[in-house]
């Protein structure tokens, strides 16, 4: 394994990095983060548009932020990654993934030439034909996986593995910590809402909501015919306030959209709860910048009965000499995707 590796999120406004040494051992250690940001129309839901906008953002982040290894792991959940429950009879990991081809052309959307595939096992049972073994198929369009790889190359980087945020989420959340219950992890992005449901910190259910804190911005620049800056100035200045003199359709835009976040995230987890009844969840962790709208967390708590948690990235890891863990946990799991793709690198 290489010494060092760098987890890099690459978001609609955003690209992040985070440099972790040792991820193959217990407790590995972060060694420097940094955030640089995107111009707009670069990258859109996650998927690199302008692969030469982003390898220029790369490059300053590499220089700004002090990064020695160039081997990086990039991590994807959009629209156009999807993960299905899945049982395949009980083989060998490498045989299942080879024989996914043939398997799961009815589950995706796209055909299978045109995708990349890989499978997560959960757990094993007893099948009508024998053992089999559980888990989750996860499928990506190939273009827009190479589209973020070719961002990545062009800035001279070395892309050692492509990897599932929901996991990625789950990796930093879960490392190190001892869980035998059912957690949600919910993570609210720009372009896309990342639900991940564990059990004793394993993966069990996965949906990608196509709905993020931008779709709000949106949301308020169309109805109330404002600039961008004006738009994300409501936001987040209101949140989801009760009363607001004189922006009485802000207050109502917000609530509107984010009812229908809410109400998709609720049925979210009740579909989960309503097929596993033997699997009771117990709280929700919240993460992303989405999640930061003033009341949103005392919103999910009202409609999912169900207590909301902040993550603290620093459990999962120790802290370098250099890294100011105030200032990581200030950061309120913006790095969390980026320190969890770099401690699941196998390079």
């Amino acid at each position: 394994m290489t010494a060092n590796v760098v987890g890099i999120d690459i978001g609609s406004g955003a690209v992040r990095a985070v440099e972790v040494s040792d991820a193959g051992k217990a407790k590995p250690t972060l060694v420097r983060y940094h955030e640089v940001a995107l111009p707009e129309g670069a990258v859109s839901r996650g998927e690199v548009l302008e692969p030469n906008t982003v390898a220029a953002a790369i490059k300053q982040l590499w220089s700004a932020g002090g990064f020695k290894s160039k081997n990086v792991v990039l991590g994807m959940g959009n629209h156009r990654v999807l993960a299905r429950d899945l049982s395949v009879p009980k083989m060998p990991l490498k045989r299942i993934r080879e024989s996914l081809p043939f398997q799961v052309q009815d589950l995706i959307s796209v055909p299978v030439a045109d995708a990349l595939l890989d499978f997560y096992p959960i757990s094993e049972s007893e099948g009508e034909t024998g053992p089999q073994i559980n888990g989750l198929l996860v499928a990506a369009v190939k273009e827009a996986v190479l589209g973020n790889v070719r961002a990545v190359e062009l800035a001279g980087l070395t892309p050692v593995e492509v990897d599932l945020i929901p996991f990625a989420l789950s990796r930093s959340i879960f490392r190190g910590a001892s869980t035998d219950d059912a957690v949600v992890q919910i993570d609210i992005g720009a372009g896309t809402t990342t639900v991940v449901i564990t059990y004793a910190g394993v993966p069990q259910f996965v949906r990608l909501i196509p709905t993020g804190g931008e779709d709000l911005t949106q949301a308020l620049m169309l109805r109330l015919t404002i600039p961008a800056e004006q738009a994300e100035h409501l936001k987040r200045t209101l949140g989801l306030a009760g009363t607001a003199p004189g922006n009485e359709a802000a207050v109502s835009i917000i609530r509107e959209v984010t009812t229908e976040l809410l109400n998709s995230l609720r049925n979210t987890i009740n579909y989960f709860v309503n097929t596993r009844n033997d699997v009771p969840v117990a709280r929700i962790v919240l993460t992303g910048g989405g999640a930061q709208l003033g009341g949103f967390a005392d919103a999910l708590t009202e409609v999912t009965r169900l207590p909301v948690v902040q993550p603290n990235p620093a459990d999962s890891v120790g802290i370098g000499r250099g890294v100011n863990q105030e200032a990581l946990k200030e950061t309120r799991g913006t790095y969390l995707v980026a320190l969890g793709l770099a401690l699941g690198s196998k390079s």
